[in-house]
């Protein structure tokens, strides 16, 4: 995670989330008995990109182009957790995932090269190609002239 914490300190945006984000809670289904009939466990977490501060218009596009699928009609970002029977471990959860999420978006891809194969590459394929050729050329019915 060194790579991501030099583009912007995880912990300063875990806390930045955690007053900005709005949370919702329901109730999640899979196992957990009867808890899972009571409690709401399910947690729904949503944060307006205008709100963190700290990010510029660049970063905002970067993050609004990578993460479009995860953006609500309002434009916010939210990520839905029911991984855990306890609320706040969800709700703790959903935050760091948020957050890594904000930051993996923040990570610029480099540009990939084309390459070719070299010509003794080509060349091994070639010859490959060749004994395979007259493997199979060799199949063919064998004549016995006595």
């Amino acid at each position: 995670m060194d790579n991501l914490d030099s583009i912007m300190n995880r912990t300063d945006l875990i806390t930045l989330i955690q007053k900005k984000g709005q949370f919702s809670f329901s109730r999640s289904g899979g196992p957990g008995g009867q808890n899972v009939n009571k409690v709401n466990t399910k947690v729904l977490l949503t944060v307006a990109l205008d709100e963190l501060a700290g990010l510029d218009e660049s970063e905002l596009l970067m993050i609004r182009e990578k993460l479009s699928s995860r953006l609500n009609s309002s434009g916010e970002l939210f990520i839905q957790l029911q991984e855990e029977r306890s609320q706040l471990m969800n709700r703790e959860r959903a935050v760091e995932k948020m957050a890594d999420l904000i930051l993996e978006s923040l990570i610029v891809q480099k540009k990939r090269r084309k390459t070719r194969p070299s010509r003794g590459a080509r060349q091994k394929r070639l010859d490959g190609k060749k004994i395979q050729g007259n493997k199979k050329k060799n199949r063919g019915s064998i004549s016995i002239d006595d």
